[in-house]
């Protein structure tokens, strides 16, 4: 237990020390996932997310993941995901993105997960190719199944489009916070996430800190009869 407080400062270090534009923020988040075969499930995912500076209601999303789990415990997933985002109520640009991901254990607690998007905004017709690479830790706290968990997030943009996305190093998250069970197959996690932006093209670098809520719900397997 010792180590937990060093592991948790190594993902948050990288955190740049002042941005010049800061926004707090809510995070929901719902998964629904169900077992088809012995090494295959999927996931139903949806997202909702309110920001003070567009004073309310922002972002929402809702996707389907398909995950194969090889011999070795390697997650392999592919999957789509509807985005919607609004500004002040005013409905923006929409976006379909496909995504395929690797999960890979890496042993004591950690994961390492990469993720590699498409994106088709419905306001340009060039294709927004993007890298997010993840390292994920978590770690019992007791034996009631509550856990801590952190993770450190990367958004590498492939491209330059028309409609937004800029080639390069475009931002980075960093999340901590608690996972526990409900009951029954429903488990729930709550914790802080920082997101930093780096401003391109004269902008300025933008700080979110956003408060986040998950609620995960496994079915079980069809033909279970539970």
């Amino acid at each position: 237990m010792r180590r937990i407080p060093f592991l948790i400062a190594a993902f948050l270090v990288p955190l740049p020390a002042l941005a010049q534009q800061q926004d707090e923020q809510l995070w929901l988040q719902t998964n629904a996932s169900v077992t088809i075969g012995d090494r295959e499930k999927i996931t139903l995912e949806g997202i909702g997310r309110f920001s003070d500076r567009a004073d309310g209601f922002s972002h929402a999303e809702a996707g389907i993941l398909f995950t194969h789990t090889t011999d070795g415990g390697i997650e392999l997933s592919i999957g789509y995901r509807h985005v919607e985002d609004w500004n002040q109520g005013v409905a923006l640009p929409n976006e379909e993105r496909l995504r395929q991901m690797v999960l890979v254990p890496l042993g004591s607690g950690f994961t390492g997960r990469l993720r590699f998007e498409q994106r088709f905004n419905s306001s340009g017709s060039e294709i927004g190719v993007r890298l997010r690479p993840r390292l994920g830790f978590d770690t019992p706290l007791n034996d009631k199944g509550v856990k801590l968990f952190a993770t450190q997030e990367h958004f590498l943009n492939f491209n330059t489009t028309g409609w937004g996305q800029r080639a390069g190093y475009e931002r980075m998250r960093n999340a901590v916070g608690i996972s526990l069970p409900l009951g029954g197959k429903l488990r729930g996690e709550v914790g802080y996430l920082n997101q930093y932006r780096f401003g391109r093209a004269g902008k300025r670098d933008q700080m979110d800190h956003a408060l986040t809520f998950t609620l995960s719900f496994n079915v079980a397997s069809f033909g279970d009869g539970d």
